[in-house]
């Protein structure tokens, strides 16, 4: 487990903040916005998932850019925004799988990767036929606040260290 521990603290570079967006009402349109605020123990600010006290692990959600090319080919060639895929999110430059069980900053909030954000019925409802199918896989991963702080379109997404969760998927060979 040490070899993967060591793995997974091992990245070339930092991602970047693409795109950021939540909806203030549930199934209500996502919004995009430049910045946002992410409170500690609850989520994105205005959110209507952003709840004091709920102690969810999905309190952000977060997708990687390279994936919407991939969900779009899927779809035989159908635009998909990030509006239509309800994440909180997009990143870029960094392997989001690879943060699932890592503590990461944004901005200057910290946050922990709580686990997989698979796709949601609206998918077949937003994309159309096959988008929850295209979606699968694709989703990106959910993430706990672990201190509150702001952050910006173009900030850098710095992973912090591997959190010791089970489930880490490898093996030393």
């Amino acid at each position: 487990m040490e070899i993967m521990k060591r793995l997974l603290n091992t990245h070339s570079v930092n991602g970047r903040v693409d795109w950021i967006g939540f909806a203030n009402a549930p199934r209500g349109p996502v919004v995009s916005q430049s910045s946002a605020t992410l409170i500690q123990g609850s989520g994105v600010e205005g959110d209507h998932h952003c709840r004091p006290g709920r102690g969810s692990k999905r309190q952000v959600t977060l997708i990687q850019a390279e994936h919407l090319s991939v969900v779009m080919t899927l779809l035989d060639g159908i635009d998909v925004s990030p509006e239509q895929l309800r994440r909180n999110i997009v990143v870029s430059g960094i392997n989001l799988a690879s943060l699932r069980h890592q503590r990461f900053r944004i901005g200057t909030a910290t946050l922990r990767g709580s686990g997989g954000c698979p796709p949601c019925s609206r998918m077949e409802e937003n994309l159309g036929v096959g988008g929850y199918a295209a979606m699968l896989g694709h989703g990106g991963i959910t993430a706990i606040v672990e201190e509150s702080g702001t952050f910006s379109l173009g900030d850098a997404v710095e992973p912090l260290g591997y959190t010791g969760l089970a489930g880490v998927e490898g093996e030393d060979c």
